[in-house]
């Protein structure tokens, strides 16, 4: 029986079962032909009875993969491993970088807000000053539409757009039925403005203006950016693993 950890033990010519690629790993056999049927490992040899036969090839294409998935995802980690056994190495390396790319724009992202955060912290409005006067406020005190989008440096069709996305939710004015701005709603358009300005896309502000309008205020990000962090740390991690293990499978596939 082949050793379960696959670490240099196997001869070239040795043959393997389904079951023994699948204990290595803890995974089931039907696991194991789901992966070759899907170009994840090449394709098996087939006894005269038609039953698969495997070699330390699979064996090493097997732990590639597994080791690409906690860096990559699934998908791309089997689209890598079915380019590079289809012999489309350019493309497998086009994979790799856009996945790396990937992982970059979440770094900025993760700047952009922190960076938002502590401008709102310490009170530093991102646009060209506050505008003030006649008209800029409702009776019950909130911002209206045009004074909040001269204050942040946008125009009041940009506030409109987000308001869309959920980004921001004013109430209407009883008494004219003009967008009302509160504090809670100056504080997630200026959390807005920031990261728009940071470069974030709107389907990731979402999240973060619902998280911090559910906690009622920013304390709460400060937790989520720590676990941020760390998932992205691990990611990268995750990656340089993979990498060392894909260089090895292309070697050792020649």
């Amino acid at each position: 029986m082949p050793s379960a950890s696959w670490g240099g033990n196997l001869q070239s010519g040795e043959r393997l079962r389904p079951v023994d690629l699948a204990r290595g790993h803890g995974l089931s056999t039907q696991a194991v032909r789901n992966y070759e049927e899907a170009g994840i490992l090449p394709a098996a040899d087939r006894t005269p009875h038609g039953y698969r036969t495997y070699t330390p090839l699979h064996a090493r294409a097997l732990r590639t993969f597994l080791a690409l998935v906690p860096g990559h995802g699934h998908r791309t980690a089997t689209a890598i491993m079915r380019a590079v056994n289809e012999g489309a190495r350019e493309e497998a390396f086009r994979l790799v970088d856009e996945s790396h790319a990937r992982l970059l724009e979440d770094r900025k992202t993760l700047r952009a807000v922190e960076s938002a955060l502590r401008g709102l912290e310490s009170g530093a409005a991102p646009g060209p000053g506050s505008v003030s006067g006649a008209g800029s406020e409702s009776e019950s005190g909130g911002m209206f539409i045009g004074p909040l989008a001269g204050k942040l440096g946008v125009r009041p069709a940009t506030l409109r757009k987000w308001e869309r996305a959920g980004l921001v939710r004013p109430h209407r004015d009883p008494r004219t039925g003009y967008r009302v701005y509160g504090e809670a709603d100056v504080r997630d358009a200026r959390l807005v403005r920031r990261l728009r300005r940071g470069g974030c896309p709107l389907e990731q502000i979402a999240p973060l203006t619902d998280r911090v309008r559910t906690a009622g205020g920013l304390e709460p990000l400060k937790a989520a950016l720590h676990d941020w962090h760390g998932r992205l740390s691990a990611r990268g991690r995750a990656m340089l693993a993979g990498a060392a293990e894909l260089e090895a499978y292309l070697r050792e596939r020649g």
